[in-house]
């Protein structure tokens, strides 16, 4: 029952609640996972070289992460809360199935992050510099962990396996743990979550060291941290655009009306083309498009003449399989975030290319124009994540679990009024967050890494 106020169903106004939290959440996450393992890099290069410039970037780019690990924590938990509140049904559902993964990421990866990062912020000076090393590294390794029980969880909303239905109380049982975490959805979309993380805090290294190049404040440091994250940004891009072809193959095969979807493909077709671009009626129907002959199909199945399913016929075959019903995705808005996606992580990946070729011309930080334009990439990598993620999720609908629950069936049976004021209180909240965390990293990114003490004068309590 979805209780209605100014022609607004509860359910809509709680997948409204849940993609803001969600989308915001997972703004943080990326960059936390991404910065901490550049952190460490940084870290480690300050142990071996004894190099005081690096000592100096894992300081200062240090303060950065703890600031938005901070606020990743806090929106985390937020996100789960809203299960039991305004998803109850879908909770008692997938419950049996969740609690494990979720269970290990709390107990065993959030507690080894915290832990270990409470070592390296209270350390310094107290522990070996070998274990204090050693404690950035774990920390890092934790966030990481984090993030493949999570993706786990969702691999499984995206391509339930190792599980059966409970004949009396209909919910979803595990009967094995191992088939949900080798489930070939999670693999590769672990490893592309990963690797776009990893992208996410080099490029964020780059914009933040080609700012201060600009301004040749402490040349030492950031001279050294913008080759670094070049490097690494070049080298995630191109994985991240690798197991993102190897994932759209994949779910061709597993989800293949997201896909085509996204592609704007509404017949099926051998040697099926690639939309440039596509306009619609409100119906959903093709008015004008621009498309390349054959190239789908060699994307999608590695076939000139490849067969790749329409939306029409996989339409026919959802309502005959699972009753009458609407199984098409919001086309329009699957086409747009899967091009804005692709063209982003394109753009760095050039940004990535130029900044090579520059390093090795040696005209890396007198090249101003490369420089103003890295700056202004740091929002790509957040932007494209966004894109990823809504692509991802508005993909599967309607199923909240493809093809055994459907969204409209997992909502609480709660009013209206009780989510108009959670996601007006959350949205809020949310927003003041956004402004402090957005303020507190510019204000602390524009401040120069401070000289470190000399050798004679004690270290500081308070060194991040």
């Amino acid at each position: 029952m979805n209780l209605l106020v100014a022609g607004v169903s509860t359910l809509m106004l709680a997948r409204w609640q849940f993609a803001i939290t969600t989308v915001f959440h997972f703004l943080f996450v990326p960059l936390t996972i991404g910065l901490g393992l550049l952190v460490a890099i940084f870290q480690s290069a300050a142990y071996h070289t004894h190099d005081p410039a690096y000592d100096r970037a894992t300081r200062f780019f240090g303060k950065l992460f703890l600031v938005n690990f901070a606020i990743g924590v806090v929106t985390g938990i937020v996100q789960e809360f809203q299960f039991g509140m305004d998803w109850s049904r879908y909770s008692v559902f997938v419950g049996n199935i969740f609690g494990a993964p979720l269970a290990i990421e709390g107990l065993l990866a959030f507690f080894m992050e915290s832990t270990f990062l409470g070592v390296w912020i209270f350390g310094r000076g107290r522990v070996s510099d070998r274990v204090h090393l050693a404690s950035i590294w774990l920390a890092s390794i934790g966030t990481i962990l984090s993030a493949a029980f999570i993706v786990a969880a969702n691999s499984w909303m995206q391509h339930p396996v190792g599980y059966t239905i409970d004949p009396t109380t209909h919910q979803a049982v595990m009967t094995n743990f191992w088939a949900v975490m080798t489930n070939s959805t999670f693999l590769l979309a672990y490893f592309h979550v990963l690797t776009a993380a990893i992208l996410t805090g080099a490029v964020f290294v780059l914009a933040v060291s080609a700012w201060h190049l600009r301004r040749a404040h402490d040349t030492a440091v950031f001279a050294k941290t913008i080759r670094v994250a070049i490097v690494v940004t070049v080298i995630s891009a191109l994985a991240t655009m690798f197991l993102g072809d190897s994932q759209g193959k994949l779910e061709e095969v597993q989800q293949p009306m997201k896909m085509a979807a996204a592609e704007a493909l509404y017949n099926t077709t051998n040697g099926a083309s690639f939309s440039l671009l596509t306009i619609g009626d409100l119906s959903g129907n093709p008015i004008f498009q621009v498309r390349l002959p054959h190239l789908l199909s060699v994307l999608a199945t590695n076939s000139w003449d490849g067969k790749v399913q329409g939306i029409h016929q996989l339409q026919a075959e959802a309502t005959k399989k699972y009753g009458a019903g609407s199984y098409v995705p919001v086309i329009w808005l699957l086409y747009w975030t899967f091009r804005l996606m692709v063209g982003l992580g394109i753009a760095i990946f050039l940004l990535g290319g130029v900044g090579l070729w520059l390093m090795r011309r040696r005209r890396l930080e007198r090249s101003t124009l490369f420089l103003r334009v890295a700056t202004w990439m740091a929002l790509a990598p957040f932007l494209a994540n966004t894109f990823g993620w809504i692509f991802t999720e508005v993909g599967r609908q309607p199923w909240v679990v493809y093809g055994l629950l459907k969204t409209s069936n997992a909502v609480s049976l709660i009013s209206t009024g009780y989510v108009v004021t959670s996601l007006v209180g959350f949205t809020a909240i949310y927003t003041l967050l956004a402004v402090v965390e957005i303020g507190l990293l510019i204000r602390m990114a524009q401040v120069p890494p401070a000289a470190l003490p000399a050798a004679d004068e004690p270290v500081p309590e308070l060194i991040y």
